[in-house]
């Protein structure tokens, strides 16, 4: 910015009174102090202006990287869920170089299954217990309140006694 001093100020307006006159000084005062608000507002905008354009091309970069890294995250997710199908349907088919390598799952007979469940239906015929019993176990047919319970099944220092015998 330009370096003005109070002394140079002091120059300016005595040689601004003698050209300009006393009667129109005022005048042009004021309309040079609005030009110079009027030049530093617009000099802000400028500034204000430039400042963002360099922040949205800061944002449009990064943006751009973001898009970038999850497009490789999803080139990898996709070649990844793509080798682990083709692994899959190897395995289905048998086609698989190791045939009992750790990471497949363990095969059932199901003749094995179906004697579990046959056992399992078995017992449930021939047990002693009904089942409708076995059904109901765990859960109370009848609820008596602690004091009813303490009546009914307490000591006999614990239970009334009738006075009227």
């Amino acid at each position: 910015m330009i370096d003005i001093a109070f002394s140079k100020l002091a120059i300016i307006g005595a040689a601004a009174l003698v050209f300009i006159g006393p009667e129109k000084l005022p005048k042009v005062a004021r309309m040079a102090g609005t030009l110079f608000g009027r030049a530093q507002r617009y000099i802000n905008d400028i500034k204000a202006e430039v400042s963002r354009e360099m922040e949205l091309d800061e944002l449009r970069k990064m943006h751009q990287d973001i898009r970038e890294a999850a497009g490789n995250v999803e080139r990898s997710i996709v070649q990844d869920i793509a080798k682990t199908e083709s692994d899959l349907h190897a395995a289905w088919r048998g086609t698989d170089a190791q045939p009992n390598s750790p990471m497949d799952p363990p095969t059932f007979d199901q003749s094995v299954i179906k004697s579990r469940n046959f056992r399992k239906k078995k017992l449930a015929r021939t047990s002693a217990i009904p089942s409708w019993y076995k059904s109901q176990t765990g859960r109370r047919s009848r609820v008596i309140s602690g004091a009813a319970r303490m009546a009914r099944y307490g000591t006999a220092a614990t239970r009334k006694t009738n006075f009227f015998h």
